[in-house]
């Protein structure tokens, strides 16, 4: 870590607000999807694939940033990596989805728990970082955790690991991108936008799709999908900027947090001993984490 990580941003506490509030977003995405239950998952995701790419090359007009996204587009081994990471963000988008309409919400957000640690793992793997004691108890720790939940399950949690895996190399992906996040955003629907409006437009010619619906209501929750997914990220970028890296680190479990919650108290998904079990793992995985930063700090102090 370096010393710039001790020593706040003079408007952290804006940045904490932002990055705050779209973890808050994310939190309770359960809830606004789930008034969408009689749209297919898949379908679902294409309706926020199309609306969000409008809203997105509204907005990148607005910002003045049309050429911007236009040179990026011509730039080969950049719009090849947004494609591969639009099919990784439509995936976990997919798997989430399907999660919410088939009631498995806790298992979901074991796997944006687990996020940060396959992160970890990928770092290791793809990237040559070195794997301190504390992560690799840490890793160690997560293994446990998936072998627990495939006990409890009777099969290979495939939604949580599908989630951690797809967000993982998302952000993996992403890093290893320099484009602008709402750019990037605008430039992954806009490749996706021919298969969404094509599919949507069939479905709709066919008859076979929700859209457009005999309830206003229905369509009005569709096209507010667009802005719903782009403004949270927004508000992350815009609180990315202006908070320390460890900050961040800590804010990105406000989300699942929230979403646990609301799977267990409002949604009627059961949290049994098991769950229990595999979630202290991840949690106590995630502390050592955490904890690895200052302990190292420690050590440095005393034998100075």
């Amino acid at each position: 870590m370096s010393k710039s990580d001790d020593i706040a941003p003079p408007n952290e506490a804006a940045g904490i607000l932002l990055a705050g509030s779209a973890y808050a977003f994310w939190g309770v995405f359960p809830l606004y999807w789930d008034l969408l239950a009689v749209v297919p998952p898949f379908e679902l995701v294409l309706h926020r694939m199309l609306w969000c790419a409008l809203f997105t090359a509204v907005v990148t007009a607005a910002r003045g940033r049309l050429r911007t996204v236009w040179r990026t587009v011509c730039t080969k081994r950049l719009v090849s990596a947004l494609a591969l990471s639009g099919v990784l963000i439509a995936i976990n988008w997919t798997i989430y989805i399907w999660s919410i309409a088939t009631a498995q919400l806790v298992e979901a957000s074991l796997g944006y728990y687990m996020t940060p640690l396959l992160s970890i793992a990928l770092g290791v793997v793809m990237l040559g970082e070195k794997l301190s004691r504390f992560r690799l108890a840490a890793l160690t720790l997560a293994a446990v955790a998936v072998c627990v939940m495939a006990l409890r399950l009777g099969h290979v949690p495939w939604i949580a690991l599908g989630l951690a895996l797809s967000f993982g190399f998302y952000g993996y992906v992403r890093k290893l991108t320099p484009v602008d996040s709402l750019d990037g955003l605008t430039i992954e629907m806009g490749l996706f936008f021919p298969l969404s409006l094509g599919s949507i437009a069939f479905w709709a010619w066919r008859g076979t799709g929700v859209f457009p619906s005999a309830h206003l209501s229905i369509d009005a929750l569709l096209l507010l999908g667009g802005p719903v997914t782009a403004l949270p990220l927004a508000l992350f970028a815009a609180g990315a900027r202006r908070v320390r890296m460890t900050t961040l680190g800590f804010l990105q479990y406000l989300a699942p947090t929230i979403t646990l919650l609301l799977a267990t108290l409002f949604l009627g998904e059961k949290f049994t001993s098991m769950d229990a079990a595999v979630f202290g793992c991840v949690w106590v995985a995630l502390l050592l984490v955490g904890l690895e930063g200052p302990v190292a700090r420690s050590v440095a102090r005393q034998g100075a």
